[in-house]
């Protein structure tokens, strides 16, 4: 036998006034000039998804690899007049409003021209290469996400260094590793960075004072 409910509405009502259903948080939109502002802390960001992330700082080992490829390539780069590198601290807008910062990076100079000088702000896009360098606190996903938006918003080569395990991934797209370098082996610039080479030993070299 079935009951009648006189006021069908009126359970619903009071349970919806108990109970309200919370809306979620807005996510901040972050413009150039905040996300600028934040690097005075001494801290390194990145914008994923509308939330901030910090990045941290990062070891001695990871931050001599850095050193490494920035004195090597950037010097390569700048004697053969084939674009401009960028350090960590720079970050590039992407499509999806994301910003990235990649540990080292290079930008073709084809991309640049019509500049008489870089920008204040942020560059559009991905470097045409972009490095990564393993840090103990990275995730699979990360890397992986990273790449993903690297290669849509115009990478063409991706270096992945593990500074722990002496080996390099050559990323030509996002799906898988093109190559897997160990340190009897040399890192190619390929049509990217032409007729650059390194020894991918000199990253990992032992300190000898």
């Amino acid at each position: 036998m079935y009951t009648l409910i006189e006021n069908p509405t009126e359970n619903l009502t009071e349970n919806l006034t108990e109970n309200p259903i919370e809306n979620p948080p807005e996510k901040k939109i972050w413009t150039d000039a905040e996300f600028m502002a934040l690097n005075e802390d001494g801290h390194r960001y990145e914008i994923v998804n509308g939330e901030l992330i910090d990045m941290g700082n990062s070891g001695a080992k990871h931050g001599y690899v850095c050193s490494i490829l920035m004195i090597c390539l950037g010097g390569y780069v700048l004697q053969q007049k084939l674009g401009a590198m960028f350090d960590s601290s720079t970050a590039f807008k992407m499509k999806s409003g994301n910003k990235r910062s990649p540990d080292v990076s290079f930008v073709a100079k084809e991309r640049l021209q019509g500049l008489e000088e870089l920008p204040d702000g942020f560059l559009e896009g991905a470097p045409d290469l972009a490095v990564e360098i393993l840090s103990p606190s990275n995730t699979v996903e990360e890397i992986y996400n990273k790449l993903v938006e690297y290669f849509e918003n115009g990478s063409r080569l991706v270096w992945v260094v593990n500074p722990k395990e002496h080996y390099v991934l050559v990323y030509r797209s996002s799906q898988e590793p093109d190559r897997l370098l160990k340190s009897t082996d040399s890192l190619d610039g390929e049509d990217i960075v032409p007729s650059f080479s390194l020894p991918v030993a000199d990253l990992f070299q032992k300190l000898a004072f």
